[in-house]
C-alpha cells in the first residue's frame, strides 16, 4: 500500500462521520476539535446538542479506520496509521 496522508480537515471529517454513525445522526451535527498535549498526546473534544465528550487516540484511530473503509474503500486493518503533529500542517495522520 501506498503511504497516504490525511490531513487535519480529514481526521476532523473521520471523527464527524464516525460520531453520527454511532450517534444516528447526521454528520453536521458534529463539531470537533483536535488537540495535542505534550503529556497526554493526541485527543479531540466532539460536540453533539451541546453534549461534550473527550475523545483519546484510541478512538481518532477507530474513527479513521472508518473513514478509510466507508470513504476511501481501504481495508482499515491493514492500514498502519500513525498520529504526527507537524509545526506548518497541524494533527495529520500517515496511512501506510
Amino acid at each position: 500500500m501506498e503511504k497516504i496522508t490525511l490531513s487535519e480537515q480529514d481526521i476532523i471529517n473521520a471523527l464527524c462521520l464516525h460520531t453520527a454513525f454511532k450517534r444516528q445522526i447526521t454528520p453536521q451535527e458534529v463539531e470537533i476539535e483536535l488537540m495535542y498535549d505534550d503529556d497526554y498526546g493526541f485527543s479531540a473534544e466532539s460536540y453533539v446538542n451541546d453534549r461534550k465528550q473527550v475523545l483519546i487516540t484510541a478512538n481518532i484511530i477507530e474513527a479513521i479506520r472508518f473513514f478509510l473503509d466507508a470513504e476511501m474503500n481501504i481495508d482499515p486493518f491493514s492500514a498502519r496509521i500513525e498520529l504526527v503533529l507537524d509545526d506548518e500542517e497541524g494533527i495529520i495522520a500517515y496511512i501506510g
